[in-house]
C-alpha cells in the first residue's frame, strides 16, 4: 500500500515513524519547506545563535533511507481526491492509496494595507526565519504586531541582538485573552522590565512603504502615531494552512473536519496536526489545537488507524507550556482568562513578581479543575492525576510538595501558598507530604 503524507512537521513525521513501526507499507513524505524534519519550536534558538539548523534535526540523514521513508521535496498545488493523485507545482504527479494531510498552519493576515511589503513576515516556517535573518542585517528597529506566544518569541529574538523592538498588542495587558488578569499583568511588567517597548491597547492601522516596496513604518490606529521600523513581524495568531483546498470536495470549516479517528469525509484521507478540526472535541478541549504535543499524538493515532488497528484520538487533559523571556509557564486543565461561574480560584504570587501559582477548583464540591504556573515547575503526571480524579482542593494543598519539580536548591513556596488559602478560607491546612521521589512514585501508583 502506498501512503502519502503531505507535511514533514511533527505530526507528519510521527505518523511516518509509527506506520513504519507497525507495517511495511510504502511511505512518501512530501514537503517543500525543508529537506529534513526539524523542531519548529527551536527556530528562535537558531536566530539567537544557540543552535544550528542541523542541531534542530532529531534524526541523522541516514535515518530516512534506513527506515524506508521516502522524502520528496515538492510543493503540492492540487489534490485529485477521486483519482487519488497529487499534483505538484513543478508539473509532476504522485499517486497514493491512503493520504495523510499534515499541512500545518499559516500566519494570520487581516487585510492591513502594506501587509505584503518586503520585510513583513510571520514566524512559522523555515523560510520565515531565513527572511527574518536576511532583513536583520543593519536593522535599526522592528515592530511585532500581536501578543501571543510567537510574538514574544520574535521580540526576544530581536532583543537578543540588541535590536530595539516594539510590541503592538491590542489587548489591555499581554495575552489576557488566554491568561487570567493577574498573570497577564505579571508578564506585561516582565516584558517592560526587559526594555521591550510594549504598547498595549493599540491596533495596527497600516504598514507604510519606505518608497522602495519595503516597510518603513507602521501607523497605530488609535493615536495615528507613526513608528519607524525596518521589519514588521505579524504574529496575530495562525490558522490552518488549507487555503488551496477550499474549493475541493474535502469538508473544510476553519480546518479540515475530521472524526474521532482523524478521518475526513473522503475515503482513505486523514488530517492531523494544526490543519485538523475535530468535529466533536473532548470536553475541555478545542476543535483546533495548534500545539506541538497534539500533533505528535495525532500522528501516532492515525498510524494505528491506517495499519488496521483503529484508535480514537484522545489528548487527555489540556496542558501547555511556554516561556516568556525567562519566566516559564505551565497550565493544566481549565484555567480560562475569566473565572467561570461556580469556580473558585486560589492565587499566590511571590514578592518579586516572578513566580505565581493559581489553583482553580469547583465552588461546591471543591475538586481541582485547573493549575496555572509562572516561574514554577509542577510534575505533569501529578497535576493530571489530581484533575482526573477530582481531588479535593485541600488534599491537593496538603500534598502540594508532590507536584513540585523545581531543583532542590530553589526557594520553596508551599507554606506561602497554604497561608494564602488559610487566610482566604479561615481553614488551618498543613502539609503532610515532602518532596520525596519515593512519595511521588507511591502517589502516582495509588
Amino acid at each position: 500500500m502506498k501512503i502519502a503524507i503531505i507535511g514533514n512537521g511533527i505530526s507528519g513525521i510521527t505518523a511516518a515513524r509509527w506506520i513504519r513501526k507497525l507495517s511495511d507499507h510504502s511511505i512518501d513524505v512530501i514537503s517543500s519547506e525543508s529537506d529534513y524534519f526539524f523542531s519548529r519550536t527551536a527556530l528562535m534558538y537558531i536566530y539567537m545563535g544557540h543552535m544550528r539548523l542541523k542541531d534542530t534535526q532529531p534524526y541523522e540523514e541516514y535515518f530516512w533511507e534506513k527506515n524506508r521513508i521516502n522524502l520528496i521535496n515538492e510543493h503540492v498545488s492540487r489534490i485529485d481526491f477521486e483519482s487519488k493523485k497529487l499534483e505538484f507545482k513543478s508539473g509532476g504527479e504522485h499517486a497514493y492509496d491512503k493520504l495523510i494531510l499534515a499541512l500545518g498552519s499559516a500566519s494570520n493576515k487581516f487585510g492591513w494595507p502594506g501587509q505584503d511589503l518586503k520585510a513583513v513576515h510571520g514566524l512559522y516556517s523555515l523560510q520565515d526565519l531565513e527572511l527574518m535573518e536576511k532583513y536583520s542585517e543593519g536593522l535599526e528597529k522592528a515592530v511585532v504586531v500581536g501578543g501571543g506566544l510567537i510574538g514574544i518569541e520574535m521580540a526576544e529574538m530581536f532583543h537578543s541582538r540588541k535590536i530595539p523592538v516594539t510590541m503592538l498588542v491590542r489587548e489591555s495587558s499581554y495575552w489576557n485573552n488566554v491568561l487570567p488578569q493577574d498573570e497577564a499583568e505579571i508578564i506585561s511588567q516582565h516584558i517592560l522590565d526587559h526594555n521591550i517597548d510594549l504598547r498595549l491597547g493599540g491596533n495596527l492601522e497600516a504598514i507604510l512603504d519606505d518608497g522602495t516596496g519595503k516597510v518603513g513604518a507602521v501607523k497605530v490606529k488609535e493615536t495615528g502615531e507613526r513608528i519607524e521600523c525596518g521589519f514588521v513581524g505579524l504574529t496575530a495568531g495562525v490558522h490552518p494552512n488549507v487555503a488551496f483546498l477550499k474549493d475541493s470536495i474535502l469538508e473544510i470549516d476553519k480546518g479540515i473536519v475530521v472524526d474521532e479517528y482523524l478521518k475526513t469525509n473522503m475515503e482513505d484521507v486523514y488530517a492531523i496536526g494544526d490543519c485538523a478540526q475535530l468535529a466533536s472535541p473532548n470536553p475541555g478541549r478545542r476543535s483546533i489545537e495548534a500545539v506541538w504535543y497534539t500533533g505528535r499524538m495525532m500522528g501516532e493515532t492515525v498510524a494505528h488507524s491506517i495499519c488496521n488497528n483503529p484508535q480514537k484520538y484522545d489528548p487527555g487533559i489540556w496542558f501547555n507550556s511556554a516561556k516568556f523571556l525567562d519566566i516559564e509557564y505551565q497550565v493544566y486543565g481549565d484555567v480560562p482568562p475569566e473565572l467561570p461561574e461556580a469556580t473558585q480560584s486560589l492565587f499566590w504570587k511571590s514578592e518579586d513578581n516572578q513566580h505565581s501559582i493559581r489553583l482553580n477548583y469547583h465552588a461546591i464540591n471543591k475538586n481541582l479543575t485547573g493549575v496555572n504556573l509562572l516561574g514554577i515547575r509542577f510534575r505533569q503526571e501529578v497535576c493530571e492525576k489530581w484533575i482526573r480524579e477530582k481531588t479535593h482542593i485541600e488534599d491537593v494543598l496538603k500534598d502540594i510538595c508532590l507536584a513540585d519539580f523545581n531543583p532542590e536548591f530553589f526557594r520553596t513556596y508551599e507554606q506561602s501558598l497554604l497561608q494564602q488559602y488559610n487566610h482566604q478560607t479561615g481553614q488551618g491546612i498543613e502539609l503532610r507530604s515532602k518532596r520525596s521521589l519515593n512519595q511521588v512514585i507511591s502517589f502516582l501508583k495509588s
